[in-house]
């Protein structure tokens, strides 16, 4: 009887340090630190992560890093905070048990620290002191805020927030979608509804079946995200509104979903005070963080006062080709207190109408329930709106793709 053969056994890495055996712990910590930077990490992600260093090993450090990110980053904006926190987490094996508290180890000698992004430099901060020890059991949501601060927060005014919870907001604005209406656009696509015959696919598939046509295979038009205009008012009245909504536009418009896949949506930003300012050069970086950093590089007259007239007027004559047909969506970001006169600002409202498909005033006012557009700047864009929705906390942003939604079919 032939000897049977025992399978090779599987190899399998030890998840530790040879000398203290706590890389297992080194990684839930690292994981507790990407949740505190916003990076959305559950249970299962830390139990894939621990699979994949044991098919990976731990010998080649880009290995290492290359598989954890695979299974722990879901959206682009947060690689770039992934890779600046592995490496800064995992320099030292030496401290390990700082580590586990979430502090970044203080390297010998007086070299000045690297610059960092606010989101991993406010992960690798140490926890504030407190009078009583507190428990990481009872920390929830990215052991910052707890369910009910949550809830709180949703409905709380952008503009009444402390510090500390206007940062917390703005960590959760990233993560609202906004999911745009589509359009057929002029490219087709191969489908089984359309007027045109796609000759190329139906031709090849009569030659699979001995060059019987057994069907006619149709060109569809595809289905595109309605082009966006993006005007956001960056005066003294909308400072606190601004860079939320910023933040909010930049991570929702680059995830819209379209037809069950995701399109990119064209989209142009402009901020405006006194005048015209071009974001889409800093709209165009992947991370948000960076984005904000480069639009208050950019925007020279922040927190000044609002002339939205001379600004319609500048897009006119500079950036009018931004504007696709009568199909751009406008979202014009403001309180209206305009203090231009209102007849050029009538006439450059007229002309943007006439250039688009739907202009949408997003008002941060609108949290006062007796609001009236009163002033003559607010009377004139109240006018030439199509409609007007509320944007001053987080439950009126989540609600906002409804109301995009409802006031197209209108």
């Amino acid at each position: 009887m032939p000897a049977q053969l025992s399978p090779a056994p599987e190899r399998v890495v030890q998840l530790g340090d040879a000398r203290h055996g706590k890389l297992a712990g080194n990684l839930g910590a690292f994981c507790r630190m990407l949740r505190r930077a916003g990076v959305p990490i559950d249970a299962s992600r830390i139990a894939l992560a621990q699979q994949a260093l044991n098919w990976v090993g731990v010998a080649q450090k880009d290995d290492a890093s290359a598989a954890l990110e695979a299974v722990l980053v879901a959206r682009e904006q947060d690689r770039a905070v992934f890779r600046e926190l592995f490496d800064a987490f995992f320099r030292d094996p030496k401290l390990a048990n700082k580590l586990l508290a979430q502090m970044l180890p203080r390297a010998d000698g007086h070299a000045r620290a690297p610059k960092r992004r606010p989101r991993v430099a406010e992960a690798l901060s140490p926890p504030k002191a407190q009078s009583a020890p507190a428990k990481e059991d009872a920390i929830d949501l990215d052991a910052a805020m707890t369910a009910s601060q949550v809830a709180r927060l949703k409905t709380a005014d952008f503009n009444q927030l402390t510090a500390s919870e206007y940062r917390l907001v703005e960590r959760l604005v990233r993560d609202i979608p906004l999911p745009l209406p589509t359009v057929a656009a002029r490219r087709t696509h191969g489908g089984t509804r359309g007027a045109r015959i796609h000759w190329r696919r139906t031709f090849g598939s009569a030659a699979q079946c001995g060059g019987d046509v057994m069907a006619l295979h149709r060109l569809e038009r595809r289905r595109a995200p309605l082009p966006l205009l993006v005007l956001v008012d960056v005066s003294g009245s909308m400072e606190r509104y601004a860079r939320l909504l910023l933040a909010f536009l930049h991570c929702a418009t680059a995830r819209t979903q379209a037809g069950g896949r995701g399109l990119a949506v064209r989209r142009d930003v402009f901020a405006f005070g006194s005048h015209l300012t071009d974001l889409n050069a800093a709209f165009r970086l992947a991370d948000t963080d960076a984005m904000l950093l480069a639009a208050g590089q950019a925007i020279d007259d922040f927190a000044g006062g609002t002339r939205l007239g001379a600004s319609l007027a500048q897009l006119r004559e500079r950036h009018a080709r931004r504007l696709v047909g009568r199909r751009t969506l406008v979202l014009l970001v403001s309180d209206g207190l305009d203090t231009g006169e209102p007849e050029p600002l009538k006439k450059e409202l007229a002309w943007l109408k006439r250039h688009t498909r739907t202009l949408l005033w997003l008002n941060p006012l609108l949290r006062f329930g007796g609001y009236e557009p009163i002033a003559r700047g607010a009377a004139e864009l109240h006018k030439a709106a199509d409609g007007m929705v509320a944007v001053h906390n987080v439950t009126k942003l989540h609600e906002l793709a409804g109301a995009i939604a409802r006031l197209l079919k209108t």
